[in-house]
């Protein structure tokens, strides 16, 4: 992986995914005590940074094998921007989903004319599954994280950072990233290291799911003990990649978690200060700006504020708790 892959990817993309602003609002600077400033992907077509993944890894496959299609593992939105990306350039499409994704997210892929295979995510052997759909039917496997050209994509979003970063004159800040895999964080480590190198990445998660916080610490990759019962269903993975580990362990800060409500109170602030929609696993990096002032360093901190697929019934339920914040 290099600077050179995410250039590459960012032409690819050009005219096909949203070129997201920094955000900002006083009443989110004074809860956090710094300058708060937010990238929100949940602003692409998809509902979040995933189609640039998606479309990054679609639009340099052979053209011969996109005729044959490709198939991805998904809890949502990983699976919406392949499924974006499959159907703007005519490939078949077949979305590996857990049972228990929102339904929002399993309507919303089918919507985009993916075939959705579903799974116990508890006892179902994915990769298994995948693979030998995968054979049965030529596919081409495009991974939700751990995929270089997937990794490019999402660098795109370090590179409009680096820019818009020092267009606000904010030269040295955290940059917090909702981390599952860390096919987003490392994107935007690279494109940090070689863009804005006082710009330093850092991975936000939800508490009882930090592995990628505790591999940090502890130097080696370490899994989660389990994979169901958190509402942050899209940043929910196993283990960090075995390309992406390396990534973060040289270039990021230690990794933050934080509990559920304060991702939810995150959503409420989102919503009422930004106007802008959050799931809880794509608010996790603005509840730890606004939470956890103590784990950042500096008078400044840059959030990506990475997806928007909830389901009304739970983001309602974050209004209601904690709207009036």
């Amino acid at each position: 992986m290099n600077i050179g892959m995410i250039e590459a990817a960012a032409g690819r993309l050009k005219g096909h995914v949203v070129r997201t602003p920094l955000l900002s609002s006083p009443f989110l600077d004074e809860i956090a005590g710094r300058r708060v400033l937010v990238k929100p992907e949940c602003l692409q077509p998809t509902g979040s940074f995933k189609l640039r993944g998606g479309w990054s890894a679609l639009s340099a496959l052979p053209p011969e094998a996109r005729a044959r299609g490709v198939i991805a593992f998904s809890s949502g939105n990983h699976a919406q921007g392949v499924a974006y990306a499959a159907r703007a350039m005519g490939a078949p499409c077949v979305i590996l989903m857990p049972s228990d994704a929102p339904r929002v997210k399993i309507d919303n892929t089918r919507a985009l004319g993916a075939e959705v295979v579903l799974y116990d995510r508890a006892t179902g052997d994915r990769d298994a599954i995948g693979a030998a759909l995968a054979e049965e039917r030529g596919l081409t496997l495009v991974k939700p994280f751990d995929e270089p050209l997937v990794i490019a994509g999402q660098g795109t979003t370090g590179l409009e950072i680096a820019e818009d970063a020092a267009a606000a004159g904010v030269a040295a800040a955290d940059v917090l990233v909702p981390c599952g895999g860390g096919g987003l964080t490392s994107g935007i480590a690279l494109a940090l290291e070689a863009r804005a190198p006082g710009l330093r990445a850092r991975t936000v998660e939800p508490e009882g799911f930090d592995d990628v916080a505790r591999s940090l610490a502890s130097g080696k990759i370490e899994r989660n003990a389990r994979m169901t019962g958190s509402i942050c269903d899209a940043i929910v993975t196993p283990s960090p990649g075995q390309i992406t580990f390396p990534i973060l362990s040289r270039l990021c800060g230690p990794g933050i978690a934080v509990s559920e409500d304060e991702a939810m109170a995150a959503m409420a602030a989102a919503f009422n200060r930004l106007h802008i929609v959050l799931e809880p696993g794509g608010a996790v990096a603005l509840a730890a700006a606004l939470f956890r002032p103590e784990a950042v360093a500096g008078p400044a901190v840059i959030v990506v504020a990475s997806g928007g697929n909830v389901d009304v019934a739970l983001h309602r339920k974050a209004m209601e708790r904690f709207g009036a914040a």
